[in-house]
């Protein structure tokens, strides 16, 4: 099975038309429904579920029951942590860093892939590979979106998913520049709310950030 690795697969249309990637750490799997709820409610309707914790796979699992929410994994480090995920559920990986182990055992699999980059050379090893979508990370402090479009100028078929920095404040300026595709953010599904299980507090936050998104793109 083959996928598309440009910015034309369905996956990455989706990322566009939602904007803002809730990324999610979890660690306890009994939080995964009411906090899928929170995000199908609030207007935003994915997770990127990150694989620092033992209940990552799990918490996929559970969150990929819901047929209107889109779940993938993100800090996936390698080939085995790309079968866990997707053996999951998880529809799409997301890594911090580009590794071109990763990423060929993903297009291989036929699961998209948005890999970390931040350099030029890094963009062009993306290229290489065949992806027109990478990630920039982190975003904020490897120079923000001034860089971005510093390195989107020689490099016009790239699409950039900026995370790591991106919050409530400046996530406009981002989401309104065309090259990017959507962006990566965490201030929406705070860890200490999630802990604390308050879902309404977190499903309001949620909904701030879904309207960012109508308001900037429509």
């Amino acid at each position: 099975m083959s996928v598309s690795a440009g910015g034309d697969n369905p996956i990455f249309e989706q990322f566009k038309k939602i904007g803002i990637i809730p990324v999610v750490v979890l660690d306890d799997a009994k939080d995964a429904e009411p906090l899928a709820k929170a995000l199908v409610e609030g207007g935003l309707p994915c997770a990127e579920v990150t694989f620092r914790t033992d209940a990552a796979a799990e918490a996929i699992g559970i969150m990929s029951k819901r047929s209107e929410l889109l779940v993938g994994a993100g800090t996936v480090l390698t080939p085995e942590q790309v079968d866990k995920a997707v053996a999951a559920g998880a529809k799409f990986i997301v890594s911090p860093g580009l590794n071109p182990r990763v990423v060929k055992h993903c297009l291989e699999k036929g699961v998209p892939i948005t890999p970390g980059t931040q350099t030029p050379s890094e963009m062009e090893q993306a290229l290489e590979l065949g992806l027109n979508v990478v990630k920039f990370f982190p975003a904020e402090p490897a120079g923000g979106l001034a860089m971005i479009k510093a390195v989107a100028a020689p490099y016009t078929h790239l699409r950039f998913m900026p995370t790591g920095g991106v919050n409530a404040k400046n996530v406009r300026d981002y989401l309104a520049y065309d090259k990017i595709l959507a962006c990566g953010g965490s201030w929406m599904v705070k860890k200490d709310l999630i802990k604390a299980g308050e879902w309404d507090k977190l499903t309001a936050l949620v909904r701030e950030a879904a309207d960012i998104v109508k308001e900037i793109r429509g």
